[in-house]
């Protein structure tokens, strides 16, 4: 028979378990709101207004970090913060996408809020070109089967005025070959076969407003 005996204080040490930290809460945008014109702020110049990015406070957070893009450029700028807002100084008549990471200390978890777009408005305009679309089918980077598929992609307009795309896909890295125009947010392609393929929206308002995807990025296999 054998007999096992455990003894926390043996070797005159002891023991205990790290505490668990909770994971923090997801944050709730408020301000700048989503799909609309930002005419809040301060005007620093005719290019530049400082604008207060504001969401409620999360669970269990005790930090922030407010990712910002540029839609015009790409550019990418992190910010990080205590508080549940922060003053930020941006391009006027630009559109801009933002989201907001909510992180606990002692901990790798964090999360993410919804992604906001909105256009910081710039000298008086009469009306906004769309928003970029966003692809919704293939997701960027994923791979599919081969044979005909249905592209799908999501774009929104602060007039909602869009009357048209157009798509752009072939095997180049900077797709020029135009395979149709739609006034729907779906298109459906010949049969693809094994292969990197590159595809771009084009979207028209009605007042010849243009905006331009960035370049997504699917494979045939």
């Amino acid at each position: 028979m054998f007999v096992t005996s455990f003894c926390s204080s043996c070797g005159g040490g002891s023991s205990s378990e790290a505490p668990l930290i909770p994971v923090p809460a997801s944050a709730t945008l408020i301000f700048p709101e989503n799909n609309a014109e930002c005419n809040e702020g301060e005007i620093l110049s005719e290019t530049e207004s400082r604008v207060v990015f504001k969401w409620n406070d999360s669970e269990d957070t005790d930090s922030y970090t407010v990712n910002l893009k540029n839609l015009s450029s790409g550019e990418i700028v992190n910010y990080n913060e205590t508080q549940n807002e922060l003053p930020i100084t941006i391009f006027r008549g630009t559109p801009y996408e933002w989201t907001v990471i909510s992180k606990a200390n002692g901990s790798n978890e964090n999360s993410e809020s919804d992604t906001w777009r909105f256009y910081n408005a710039g000298l008086a305009a009469e009306s906004y070109p769309p928003f970029p679309a966003n692809a919704i089918f293939p997701k960027m980077g994923s791979t599919i089967t081969p044979g005909p598929i249905q592209l799908s992609w999501l774009a929104e307009d602060i007039d909602d005025d869009i009357v048209s795309f157009r798509i752009l896909l072939d095997e180049s890295n900077v797709p020029n070959t135009l395979i149709g125009e739609t006034n729907s947010m779906t298109l459906n392609t010949t049969a693809l076969t094994d292969s990197i393929y590159y595809w771009q929206v084009i979207a028209f308002d009605s007042q010849g407003n243009t905006s331009k995807s960035p370049i997504f990025e699917f494979k045939v296999d």
